[in-house]
């Protein structure tokens, strides 16, 4: 596990990116989760942990993903992480987002709310293991 703030390992945040995801036919929870996730990857260069803090694989970062929905009991936590490439990773989903009325379209998918995950991303490097800073 990786512990921020423990005397053993001196991780440190680099980055928080967040993201926005929807499902527009269905209320799907994890469709939504995962958009939101792939919205904040894809606003990301990670350039920086490379450059200046001297990680040589992005398998040493650590990623801990956080998504705000309202049907948190219904996100599939091992679908939503498949999305980040890289790295360590662990997730918190806790309630939020929005649920609000749509169109039903059954050829898209059953009911007609619109369900809107949250999602936060942040990445962490054990600095002494990176051997920089």
């Amino acid at each position: 596990m990786f512990d921020q703030g423990s005397k053993n390992m001196p991780v440190k945040r680099f980055v928080v990116e967040l993201g926005y995801g929807a499902d527009l036919h269905g209320a799907n929870a994890t469709k939504a989760a995962k958009r939101a996730v792939k919205d904040a990857v894809s606003r990301s260069c990670l350039c920086g942990l490379f450059d200046i803090v001297g990680i040589h694989d992005p398998n040493e970062m650590h990623v801990k993903v956080k998504i705000a929905c309202p049907k948190p009991q219904e996100v599939n936590g091992k679908e939503v992480l498949e999305v980040i490439p890289f790295g360590s990773k662990e997730l918190e989903v806790v309630e939020g987002g929005l649920l609000t009325q749509g169109l039903e379209v059954p050829a898209l998918g059953s009911g007609d709310n619109i369900l809107v995950a949250v999602a936060s991303l942040t990445v962490c490097v054990n600095i002494e293991e990176s051997g920089k800073l």
